[in-house]
């Protein structure tokens, strides 16, 4: 099986070289990019498994891309940043970021990060419920007959709350399931992520609250009303 491809955007070469030098010693295939620029026609031309995306670019800031490659890709977007406060960190998320790592950071918990994000596509059996198929293989979501395009984020999230109809998740079991590790503060971002996956699931379901807020708890999955 071929290497998992990387692609680090980050205009400080040095920072760039530390994390190539990582992801080759643990058998990535690493492309570097310093300027913002060329980041979409690359991504275009050679897809990548996953990206590392600074912020602070010339060229092309880090929002922007991560907006316009979630336009014809679900390829996970790790961020990498200087910029530390929380609406930074959401604004993120919110344009489809799978993942937050705030400079000065550890190139082995990058490294752990990004085995994180490509565990999830390890192939498993397809999930129905009720108007609601998932298919694994495929990183597939079809909704009433309609194909719903989620980040690899949110697509774990609804297999995971869809695995075990009206079981509550807290928010720390679904950064474990997810992350594969714990990750303190991560938790609160996986609101961010819900809000985006409810806002796409409403566009099919119109009224029907299938993903519940569990007050002070988390989240858990119930099936529509014309279903039950």
């Amino acid at each position: 099986m071929a290497n998992h491809k990387v692609l680090i955007v980050e205009d400080d070469k040095r920072i760039a070289e530390l994390l190539r030098d990582y992801l080759i010693q643990s058998n990535y295939d690493v492309s570097v990019l310093n300027n913002g620029a060329g980041v979409i026609y690359e991504v275009r031309q050679n897809p990548p498994d996953a990206i590392l995306l600074d912020l602070m670019l010339p060229g092309k800031d880090g929002l922007t891309i991560c907006k316009e490659i979630r336009s014809f890709s679900r390829v996970p977007i790790l961020i990498l940043t200087a910029k530390v406060e929380e609406i930074d960190r959401l604004i993120g998320l919110e344009l489809g970021a799978d993942d937050y790592i705030c400079k000065p950071f550890s190139p082995k918990e990058v490294v752990a990060r990004i085995k994180a994000i490509l565990r999830r596509s390890t192939p498993e059996e397809r999930l129905v419920a009720g108007p609601i198929t998932i298919k694994s293989e495929s990183h597939t979501v079809i909704i009433k007959g309609s194909t719903v395009r989620l980040t690899p984020i949110e697509f774990e999230l609804l297999k995971i709350l869809i695995s075990r109809p009206h079981f509550v998740f807290t928010r720390s079991d679904l950064v474990s399931k997810i992350q594969g590790y714990d990750f303190d503060g991560y938790d609160r971002t996986i609101d961010s992520h819900i809000k985006n996956l409810r806002k796409k699931i409403s566009q099919i379901l119109p009224g029907e609250d299938i993903i519940e807020s569990v007050y002070g708890i988390g989240y858990k999955f119930r099936l529509p009303h014309s279903e039950q």
